[in-house]
C-alpha cells in the first residue's frame, strides 16, 4: 500500500509540471508585457524628456485585513496632504519655467509624472518601478529586446527617508537619479549602498547635532523624545541622542510611534508623556506621524509642552492650526475646502449648497493650501529639477539648441551639477550627494485671527566655527501658552555658586542634589561638579563662592587681652622697681641685711627681667621675637630660681650649723653663692644656644588650628629644646621647693624659709598647669597662658619673698631690729647670726 501512495504521488508531480510547462501563459511569448495592474499617474504631461515625481498626496491608508483568497484591492488613502500638492505644484512650476526658458533646454519640451504613494514604502517601490518601466501593455515584437532605456530621466521624491532607502535601492541598476527635496536620514548619504540618491536639503547628521545645541542655547537638560519608528527617526534621534549626553543633556524617555501604531501602544506613549516632569519634547516625527501623534495627546488635553521639531513638520500648518483634513478626489477636495462649496452631482445636490464654478478667485483667501511658508520646501523642490535640467544640458551639449541624438545618462551628470538660481544662491553636491548644511529655525506664533505665522528667528549654519554656528533673537520668541519667558525643563534646578553637584543614586547625570561646599572650599561658576580648595592663606566667604584672605590672628597690643597682659606686666616691673628701691632705701636694716641683700638685689633683678619678657610674647611674631622671647624667658627664670635657691641654702645652713666651731658657712659664702647662680644659670645659657644652632624657633603660620583664621605663631624649631629649658627650670624649682621645705621649721622671727617654700609652691603649681593648659589652649590663647604663667610665678615669687619684709621695712620699722630678728628661742649661735649679717 505505501508503494502505491508513493508512485500515486510522483505520477501526480510529473502530470502537474506537464500541465504548468505547456499552458499557454507559460508558452513563449510573442510580445513583451507588462504584468501586473497598471499604475495611473496622478498628474502628467507629454515632453520629449519625462521627468518622474513622487509624492505622498495622501498621508496614510486605511487598515484591512487580506483574506489571501482574493487579490487585494489597492490602498484606500486617507488624510489629505496639500503640502505634498504644493511641493508638486513647485515642481510643475519649475518645469514650466525651463519650458519657457530659452537659455536652458532651447527646443527641448520636459515632460512629466507624478504619483501618489499614499505614505507606503510599498507603494513607492510599485510607482518608482512604474516610472522606470511605463505602463504600456504591449510594447514591441519578440524579435525586438525588451529592455530598452528608462521612461524617466530622473525622479524628483520621495519626501521621506524610508521610502527613499527603497526607490533608490530598487532604481539604482537603472542608472536614475533620485532627488529627495526633504530625505534627511544621514543613512542616504552612504554612496556605498544608494549611489543613486541626491537631495537638496541638508542631512540629519547636521540637524540631530543642531537640534542638540538648540536645546543646550535654552538651558534644557530634561527632556523628552519622540521619534517615527522609520529609518528616519530612528538615524536621526540617535544622532540627537548622541550630541545631548555629550552637551550634558538628559531623555527622560524616548519612544518611537507610527502613526498606523495600534491603540494600546499609543495608549502608552499618551501615559508616559503624562507622567513625565519634562515640559519639552524634541521630536524626530514625520510629517503625517506629528498629525495623527498631536491629535491624540489634544483628546487628553496634554498641553503646556514646549515642541522641538524636525524639519518633516516644522512648516505643517495643519498641525498648527489643528484642521485636518481627509479625502479621496484630490483636486475637488482642495477645490472644496478652499472655497467651501460643491461641484453639481447628479443626486446629491441641495438647494441650499453652493456650487463651485472653477472660476474662484484666489486672491485674499487664507488657507493652508495657499500658504507660502513652506516656500525653503517649495524652493528645494525648485533646485532639484533645474539640477536634472542643468545636467541634460550639458549631455545634450545644448547651446542655441541641443543634440538631442546623444545617449541620455544624466546618472553622474546631476552630482556635477553647479549653477547659480535667479535668486544668488549657489547649488551644488558634494562626495555625498548632500546641499550644504544650512537651516533656519522657525518658531510657531499665533496671530490675532488664529492662524498661526511661521516665524525666522534664527540660523544654523555647519560651515561656521562651533561657537559661531547657532544665531538666535531670543526677544522675538514665544513659548508655549503664549508665555514670554523660556520655559524650564531640567530634572534637578542648577546648582548656584557655593554648591556642587551630587548625582541622585540610579537616575541620570541630569537629576542630582546640590551640596554646600566645606569650609574652605569654594564654587564659583553654576553647576560645579567639584568644590575647589583655597589656597592655605585663603578661606571661603559665607556663601562658599569666592576664597577671601583669612584674617591673621595674634596676641596683639591693641587687643583687650593684649593691653591687660601688657598692664599687668607693666605693673609686675614697676612693683619690682618699687620692692628694689625700698630695699635699696633701708639695705643697712637688720631685715635686709638678714635675708642676704646681694642675692635680693639680683633676684629683684631677674624679676624684671621675667615680667619684661613676657612683653616679646605679645605682638606680630617675627624671626627675632621667635628666637628671644623663649630664650630670655629661660635664662630669667632661671637666674631667678638660682638666686631663690642660693638665699635658700644659705638660711638652710646658717641655722643648720648649730655646733661650736662649725665652719660649714665658709664652704658657703658670697663667692661660692656667685658661682652657684652663675654656673646654674650658664647650664640654661648653653642649653638655649645648643637650640638656636640646631633648629631655633621661628615664625609659622598654622592654618589648621582655626579654618577661617591664620595662627601667626612661633614654631619651637626642637621641641627637644623647648621641654629642655622648661625641664631645667623645673628641675632647679624643684630642688629649691625640698631645700625650702627642710628650713620651714626654723625660728619663726627669722624663717624665711616659709616664705621661699611657698613662693616655690605656687611657681611649681603655675607651671604644672600650665603645660595642659598651654597644649589645649588654640592659637593666641596658648601664649596669653605663656604669658599668663610667667607673670603669675612671677608675682607669686616677687609677693611671698618680698612683700612681708616691705611690710615689717614701712610699717613695723620697731620690728627691724637685731634682737627681734635672733629672737628668744632663737637655738643658733651668736657666731653663726654674725656670719649671717655679714652675708
Amino acid at each position: 500500500m505505501q508503494i502505491f501512495y508513493k508512485y500515486s504521488f510522483i505520477i501526480v508531480c510529473k502530470c502537474l509540471f506537464l500541465i504548468y510547462f505547456f499552458h499557454p501563459l507559460h508558452a513563449p511569448n510573442p510580445m513583451c508585457q507588462r504584468r501586473g495592474d497598471p499604475e495611473n499617474p496622478q498628474l502628467s504631461k507629454d515632453g520629449d524628456i519625462l521627468l518622474g515625481g513622487i509624492f505622498a498626496f495622501h498621508g496614510s491608508w486605511k487598515n484591512r485585513k487580506d483574506t489571501y483568497q482574493n487579490k487585494p484591492l489597492p490602498l484606500e488613502c486617507t488624510i489629505l496632504n496639500l503640502g505634498e500638492f504644493q511641493f508638486a505644484q513647485a515642481m510643475l512650476f519649475a518645469i514650466e519655467e525651463i519650458n519657457n526658458s530659452t537659455d536652458l533646454l532651447p527646443g527641448i519640451s520636459l515632460g512629466y509624472e507624478l504619483y501618489d504613494t499614499c505614505g507606503s514604502v510599498a507603494r513607492s517601490v510599485r510607482v518608482a518601478l512604474a516610472l522606470t518601466n511605463g505602463n504600456e501593455a504591449v510594447s514591441v515584437p519578440s524579435d525586438v529586446p525588451c529592455n530598452r532605456p528608462a521612461k524617466v530621466q530622473a525622479i524628483i521624491g520621495e519626501t521621506s527617508s524610508s521610502p527613499c532607502m527603497a526607490v533608490a535601492t530598487v532604481i539604482e541598476p537603472f542608472y536614475i537619479p533620485l532627488i529627495s527635496p526633504f530625505a534627511t536620514c544621514a543613512c542616504l548619504s552612504d554612496k556605498t549602498k544608494y549611489p543613486s540618491f541626491l537631495r537638496t536639503i541638508p542631512s540629519d547628521y547636521y540637524q540631530s547635532r543642531a537640534l542638540a545645541q538648540l536645546v543646550k542655547h535654552f538651558g534644557w537638560t530634561w527632556v523628552g523624545a519622540v521619534r517615527s519608528n522609520d529609518d528616519y527617526g530612528n538615524n536621526g534621534m540617535a544622532t540627537f541622542r548622541e550630541t545631548a549626553q555629550q552637551l550634558g543633556i538628559c531623555l527622560e524617555y524616548s519612544v518611537s510611534f507610527f502613526r498606523t501604531d495600534p491603540p494600546n501602544k499609543i495608549q502608552k506613549i499618551i501615559d508616559i508623556v503624562k507622567i513625565s516632569t519634562s515640559k519639552v519634547i524634541v521630536t524626530f516625527l514625520s510629517y503625517f506621524d506629528m498629525d495623527v501623534l498631536i491629535n491624540h495627546l489634544s483628546q487628553y488635553n496634554l498641553t503646556g509642552y514646549q515642541w522641538v521639531g524636525s524639519e518633516a513638520w516644522i512648516f505643517g500648518s495643519q498641525i498648527a492650526e489643528m484642521d485636518n483634513l481627509w479625502g479621496h478626489e484630490l483636486f475637488t477636495e482642495i477645490w472644496e475646502t478652499l472655497f467651501s462649496c460643491k461641484f453639481k452631482q447628479s443626486s446629491s445636490s441641495t438647494e441650499n449648497q453652493r456650487e463651485c464654478t472653477g472660476h474662484e478667485d484666489l486672491r485674499g483667501l487664507q488657507h493652508s493650501f495657499i500658504d507660502m511658508s513652506l516656500m525653503p520646501i517649495f524652493n528645494n523642490v525648485y533646485k532639484g529639477v533645474y539640477a536634472v535640467a542643468h545636467a541634460l544640458h550639458n549631455i545634450l551639449n545644448c547651446n542655441e539648441s541641443c543634440n538631442y541624438e546623444m545617449q541620455l545618462d544624466p546618472f553622474m551628470h546631476v552630482r556635477k551639477s553647479h549653477f547659480i538660481t535667479k535668486e544668488g544662491e549657489e547649488v551644488y553636491f558634494n562626495e555625498n550627494g548632500d546641499l550644504p548644511a544650512k537651516y533656519e529655525i522657525i518658531n510657531w506664533q499665533p496671530t490675532e485671527n488664529g492662524v498661526v505665522d511661521f516665524v525666522t528667528v534664527g540660523l544654523y549654519d555647519a560651515s561656521l566655527p562651533a561657537d559661531k554656528q547657532l544665531s538666535l533673537k531670543n526677544k522675538s520668541l514665544v513659548w508655549a501658552q503664549n508665555l514670554k519667558q523660556v520655559p524650564v525643563s531640567v530634572c534637578s534646578e542648577k546648582c548656584p555658586p557655593g554648591t556642587r553637584k551630587v548625582l541622585q543614586k540610579g537616575k541620570p547625570v541630569c537629576c542630582y542634589d546640590c551640596i554646600r561646599c566645606a569650609e574652605g572650599e569654594i564654587s564659583n561658576i553654576t553647576d560645579s561638579i567639584t568644590c575647589v580648595q583655597c589656597q592655605p592663606e585663603f578661606g571661603s566667604n559665607e556663601r562658599r563662592d569666592a576664597c577671601v584672605k583669612k584674617e591673621a590672628e595674634f596676641l596683639s597690643y591693641e587687643e583687650i587681652m593684649g593691653a591687660l597682659l601688657t598692664a599687668a606686666s607693666l605693673f609686675g616691673t614697676c612693683m619690682t622697681a618699687v620692692v628694689a628701691f625700698i630695699f635699696f632705701r633701708y639695705r643697712k636694716t637688720p631685715i635686709v641685711r638678714a635675708n642676704n641683700s646681694e642675692l635680693s638685689f639680683l633676684l629683684l633683678f631677674s624679676l624684671t627681667l621675667c615680667f619684661l619678657c613676657s612683653l616679646t610674647f605679645i605682638g606680630r611674631p617675627s624671626e627675632w621675637s621667635c628666637m628671644l622671647r623663649h630664650t630670655a624667658f629661660g635664662i630669667t627664670f632661671v637666674l631667678c630660681i638660682s638666686c631663690v635657691l642660693g638665699k635658700t641654702m644659705v638660711v638652710l645652713m646658717a641655722f643648720r650649723a648649730s655646733l661650736p666651731g662649725s665652719n660649714v658657712m665658709k664652704w658657703f659664702g658670697p663667692t661660692q653663692q656667685r658661682l652657684s647662680v652663675l654656673a646654674f644659670t650658664l647650664i640654661q645659657v648653653v642649653i638655649c644656644i645648643l637650640w638656636l644652632t640646631i633648629s631655633p624657633p621661628f615664625p609659622f603660620k598654622n592654618f589648621k588650628e582655626i579654618k577661617d583664621k591664620i595662627i601667626l605663631e612661633c614654631a619651637l624649631g626642637s621641641t627637644v629644646g623647648f621641654w629642655a629649658v622648661l625641664g631645667y627650670i623645673g628641675l632647679l624649682a624643684s630642688f629649691c621647693f625640698i631645700l625650702a621645705f627642710l628650713a620651714r621649721k626654723l625660728p619663726d622671727n627669722f624663717n624665711e624659709a616659709k616664705f621661699i617654700t611657698f613662693s616655690m609652691l605656687i611657681f611649681c603649681a603655675v607651671w604644672i598647669t600650665f603645660i595642659p593648659a598651654y597644649v589645649s589652649s588654640p592659637g593666641k590663647f596658648s601664649v596669653a597662658v605663656e604669658i599668663f604663667a610667667i607673670l603669675a610665678s612671677s608675682f607669686g615669687l616677687l609677693i611671698c619673698i618680698f612683700i612681708p619684709k616691705c611690710y615689717i621695712i614701712l610699717l613695723k620699722p620697731e620690728k627691724n631690729t637685731k634682737k627681734n630678728l635672733m629672737g628668744k628661742g632663737a637655738s643658733i649661735t651668736v657666731r653663726n647670726i654674725k656670719n649671717m649679717y655679714e652675708l
